[in-house]
């Protein structure tokens, strides 16, 4: 198997964690949709061994790579990857205690990040965190110069891809009872979006 390797991930694995430690449950089922290289996998789940870790992607190139950095890592709580495409409504997974997804919404059409949430609000109990980290715009002040950059580039190699507005993806989210909790700013002008399952009346 060949594992794949993302600089990146290395680059923000440990302040990627230090929001999740405090926002993952103690228990349960993770599931990270979009896994990629599968190194955030294999670096989170020995960390927190009380919580299992449900990796997934769509690209068998990935899941190949998620199922290599498993092995090296030997953690019994790092479950085998599956595969799942976050715009679909067919997932593999029918509950999740957390949901975490990385780098996704700005290298993918809009109708994942849309299928992502509709995902989140169907296997996520009442207050189960959806954990969500990558570049956006934002409407309420001005964009650094390296994420326009980055979203002109992105349209330019696909024209479906983009740097999100924060402010859409936080709308459409409540929109399926996912309610914005906390944005962290990370390393790299990136975020770290914590949002909530609430139910009907907002609790």
């Amino acid at each position: 198997m060949t594992r794949l390797s993302s600089p990146s991930a290395a680059r923000n694995r440990a302040a990627i964690f230090e929001v999740l430690e405090r926002v993952l449950p103690e228990t349960g089922l993770v599931l990270e949709v979009a896994s990629g290289s599968g190194e955030h996998a294999a670096g989170f789940a020995p960390r927190r061994p009380a919580l299992r870790w449900q990796p997934s992607d769509l690209d068998p190139a990935c899941l190949a790579s998620i199922a290599a950095w498993r092995e090296e890592a030997g953690a019994p709580n790092l479950l085998a990857p599956v595969a799942l495409d976050a715009a679909g409504d067919a997932w593999p997974v029918a509950r999740a205690d957390a949901l975490v997804c990385i780098n996704l919404l700005h290298i993918a059409p809009w109708e994942a990040a849309l299928g992502l949430l509709r995902g989140a609000a169907r296997v996520l109990p009442e207050g189960a965190p959806l954990f969500l980290y990558g570049p956006y715009l934002r409407r309420d002040r001005e964009n650094a110069p390296s994420n326009l950059a980055f979203d002109r580039d992105l349209r330019l190699r696909d024209a479906r891809w983009g740097v999100r507005f924060l402010e859409d993806a936080v709308g459409e989210a409540a929109a399926h009872g996912l309610h914005l909790e906390e944005v962290v700013e990370m390393p790299a002008r990136n975020l770290s979006l914590v949002l909530r399952r609430r139910n009907a009346a907002g609790w």
